[in-house]
């Protein structure tokens, strides 16, 4: 600790003044209190008695105030990874729910702060709204961390609003062409009308939009940033390069595929892109950006992902509209906040990679033990509540069957689901690990190509088989009849119409549940998952038949 006394004159008034004209003691921890004791012993012997006390009171004073922790701001940082973890439990044929998302980010930071001698406050501000506090690292500090704190709730319409109830605001009213101003305060809370009362009485804010709320200041306990602080106690002021890491709630991502049928009917031009979502209030600007693809288990969840800027807009039953003046001192200048739903968030879609590039721009896989997890190549910024996508691959005539199948129990059978089947193999135009995600699957007609259907895939490994339900089938049908009952069980005659033009292939599974067995089918069937299954060549515009009976085991 350090601490200093400074006497510039004698002063008549108290007639005393200390030795030296500036006396500054450095004491090592722990040791001050017989240091001040010898200090104050001389001091007293030499000066009087009123001096004596005022001195110690500066002494003390002094003391205190070199104790506070000394504020250090780090407005953001000078580089960010950010590596991006999927919603778990969100189906891979769901897109990412902008305004509700599971998936989390681990974020890291570089930052470069000077830290001063004794106690100090370090501020990181700016970082992610949804930041899971606990999980925050800092490492680089010299002398360690001796606690950490997420401040305040973040500055947003509804935040502002609400920590303004019995204040005094301004309110802008628009009446007949004019505007005018007057002096009100808010009445009500914010998830109830606007009330405020005026000089002359109560009034409600216009529901047509023609008042505006104006804040002299922003209320204490408000950030414009999220701000995460740490405490430090060094030894000594140095500037340094620390490392702040933690997990964040409301991001995501998803892998979303085009498959463009060729001529041929018998190979697709595949297309993949990584979908970025991030719901959080803050941007992440030119950063190294990740996303990990596989199932990653974490023990506990967010009740409520977005902890900074949750409901940051609001809506009053009666609302006003309200011009939101940007300020840089929002701490001290006015403000305007609209009291109005926040805007639709934009989607930003990155364009397909030109085949004639001679560097297409596509993510990089690496593993992550048993995950796999995709790097930008580039840095990119991921923006605040928005989308982006970045091409994951670019993949011409990969080889695919395209096949109609059902399922098969009893006397029910599904409609034929037109299905695309591929082979996760380098050989067969792939061969890399595929992240779940939605598929549309395109044909050409003419000078375009026209949408035939959606599907979903899960995480595919390398080696897997691929499959998409693309649509349901209009023109091949398949029915079952039941013959009569026999002995060993009942005969059934199963149906397949083709009325393409082309002949198309058929595959049908057939459940066998315990104690019933399939027997006697007219031709060999093959098995597939335990199950009976029988694949087909439909001729066009034409049929084929299976019949088989069902018994006791």
């Amino acid at each position: 600790m350090t601490f200093a006394l400074v006497s510039r004159s004698p002063s008549p008034r108290l007639g005393w003044k200390l030795p030296g004209a500036v006396s500054t003691c450095s004491l090592s921890k722990g040791g001050y209190p017989r240091a001040i004791r010898v200090w104050l012993a001389g001091l007293r012997q030499a000066q009087p008695e009123r001096g004596f006390w005022l001195t110690v009171a500066a002494l003390f004073s002094c003391l205190a105030t070199s104790a506070l922790a000394q504020p250090v701001t780090s407005p953001g940082p000078d580089s960010v990874s950010i590596a991006i973890y999927a919603d778990p439990d969100r189906n891979a044929a769901t897109k990412p729910n902008l305004g509700w998302l599971r998936g989390y980010a681990l974020i890291s930071e570089k930052r470069t702060i000077t830290i001063p001698a004794g106690r100090a406050t370090i501020r990181f501000e700016g970082v992610a709204g949804g930041i899971l506090p606990e999980s925050a690292i800092v490492t680089g500090l010299p002398d360690g961390v001796r606690e950490k704190n997420l401040d305040a709730d973040l500055l947003s319409p509804r935040s502002l609003y609400a920590h303004s109830i019995g204040r005094p605001v301004t309110i802008r009213r628009t009446l007949g062409g004019k505007t005018v101003e007057e002096p009100a305060i808010i009445r009500s809370g914010p998830d109830g009308a606007a009330v405020l009362q005026t000089r002359d009485g109560i009034i409600a804010a216009d529901c047509e939009g023609r008042d505006s709320l104006i804040y002299d200041a922003v209320p204490e306990g408000l950030s414009a940033k999220p701000t995460l602080s740490v405490q430090t106690d060094a030894a000594e002021s140095r500037q340094v390069t620390v490392t702040l890491s933690y997990l964040a709630w409301g991001f995501d991502w998803q892998a979303n595929y085009v498959a463009t049928m060729r001529p041929d009917g018998r190979s697709a031009d595949l297309f993949a892109g990584v979908t970025l979502a991030n719901g959080d209030v803050t941007s992440f600007a030119d950063a190294d950006t990740m996303v990990v693809a596989g199932r990653v288990n974490r023990e506990g969840a967010a009740a409520q992902p977005h902890r900074f800027g949750g409901g940051g807009s609001f809506e009053f039953q009666c609302m006003a509209s309200v011009v939101y003046e940007q300020q840089d001192k929002y701490a001290s200048a006015p403000m305007a906040m609209a009291m109005a739903p926040a805007p639709e968030p934009v989607m930003v879609t990155g364009m397909r990679v030109s085949r004639n590039s001679n560097t297409p721009v596509t993510v990089v896989r690496e593993a992550l033990g048993d995950l796999q997890f995709y790097r930008v190549p580039h840095p990119t910024t991921v923006a605040a509540q928005s989308q982006k996508q970045i091409a994951l691959l670019d993949r011409e005539a990969v080889p695919v069957d395209v096949i109609y199948r059902s399922d098969v129990n009893g006397d029910y059978v599904g409609n034929p689901v037109l299905t695309l089947r591929a082979q996760n193999r380098e050989a067969k135009g792939l061969g890399l690990p595929l992240p779940r995600g939605k598929v549309a699957v395109f044909e050409p007609r003419g000078d375009t190509s026209l949408l035939i259907g959606e599907g979903s895939i899960g995480d595919k490994a390398v080696g897997e088989e691929v499959e998409v339900d693309v649509a349901q089938a209009t023109q091949v049908r398949a029915r079952v009849v039941k013959q009569a009952r026999g002995k060993g069980g009942a005969d059934y005659t199963l149906t397949v119409t083709n009325a393409n033009p082309f002949p198309v292939r058929f595959e049908a599974v057939i459940g066998a549940y315990d104690g019933v067995s399939i027997s006697k089918p007219s031709v060999r069937l093959g098995r597939k998952n335990g199950s009976p299954f029988w694949a087909v060549e439909v001729p066009a515009n034409g049929m084929a038949s299976l019949r088989y009976r069902v018994g006791s085991r």
